[in-house]
C-alpha cells in the first residue's frame, strides 16, 4: 500500500486521519481480518502513535475495527451470518423509523428529506464512496430526527455504525445506485409527502432488504477473492 499523507488543513488532524482510515477500510485497502499495525499506520498517514491510537479506538466504537487477543486491532471481519442478523435488525428498526417519521416529522424535516434524496439522485454517478455514504448518513439523520424516538435513535445509530462496511459494499455494487435512488424516493413519497406510516414502513423495509441482498452477494464475492487475511 502506498503512503497517504494527510493534509494539514483546518479540520483537526485526528479527524482527517479518522476519515482517511475509515475510507481505506471501506474501499478494502485493508482487508477484513488484517492487522492494523500502529507503526505502519503512522508511516502511511505521517502522524504520531497518539493520533493513530485515538483513531483506532473511534473506529472500534463504530464496528469497523476489532481488538483481538494476542493480535491487537484488526479490520472487523463479518461473517454472512453476522451480516444477515444485522440487516434483520436494521430492517425492523428502519421500518419503525419510517412509520414514525410519517406520523411525527415536521414540515421542515419532510422538506429536508426530499432535498437530500434529490441531491443524491443528481450526484451519485460522479461522487466517490465517501460522499455517497455521507449523503446516506444525512438522509438517516433526517429520518431518525423525524421519528422523534430516542430509543430508535440510539439503537439504529449503533446498528448503522456496525453495518457501515456492508453499506459501502452495497453502494459500490454495479447497478445499485439507480435502485437506491428509486427506493429512497419511495420512502420520501410515502413518509414525507403522503404521511402514510404503513406504506413508509414497507418502503423502508424494502430498501434494507434490497441493500442486504446486494451487500451479502458482494461480501461472498470478496470472501472468495480474499479467503484469508493478508500476511502481516
Amino acid at each position: 500500500m502506498t503512503g497517504q499523507r494527510v493534509q494539514r488543513v483546518a479540520a483537526p488532524l485526528r479527524t482527517q486521519v479518522l476519515e482517511a482510515l475509515r475510507q481505506d477500510i471501506l474501499l478494502a485497502e485493508f482487508q477484513p481480518g488484517e492487522r492494523l499495525v500502529e507503526a505502519r499506520l503512522c508511516a502511511r498517514y505521517e502522524v504520531s502513535r497518539t493520533v493513530v491510537r485515538e483513531v483506532l479506538r473511534q473506529l472500534e466504537s463504530e464496528g469497523l475495527v476489532t481488538t483481538v487477543a494476542n493480535r491487537g486491532p484488526v479490520v472487523t471481519e463479518l461473517t454472512s451470518t453476522d451480516a444477515k442478523a444485522l440487516f434483520e435488525v436494521r430492517g425492523a428498526l428502519e421500518g419503525l423509523a419510517g412509520a414514525l417519521f410519517a406520523e411525527r416529522a415536521t414540515a421542515e424535516q419532510r422538506d429536508q428529506m426530499g432535498k437530500v434524496i434529490r441531491r443524491f439522485a443528481r450526484t451519485y454517478r460522479r461522487t466517490d464512496l465517501a460522499e455517497r455514504l455521507a449523503m446516506k448518513d444525512e438522509f438517516y439523520d433526517i429520518l431518525i430526527a423525524g421519528a422523534a424516538n430516542p430509543i430508535v435513535d440510539s439503537t439504529l445509530r449503533g446498528i448503522h455504525a456496525r453495518v457501515q462496511m456492508l453499506r459501502g459494499l452495497s453502494l459500490q455494487a454495479e447497478g445499485r445506485g439507480p435502485e437506491t435512488v428509486r427506493e429512497l424516493t419511495a420512502i420520501h413519497e410515502t413518509a414525507a409527502v403522503r404521511g402514510d406510516p404503513v406504506a413508509a414502513r414497507e418502503a423502508c423495509e424494502d430498501h434494507v432488504r434490497n441493500a442486504a441482498a446486494t451487500a451479502l452477494r458482494e461480501l461472498a464475492a470478496r470472501q472468495l477473492e480474499h479467503p484469508q487475511p493478508r500476511a502481516d
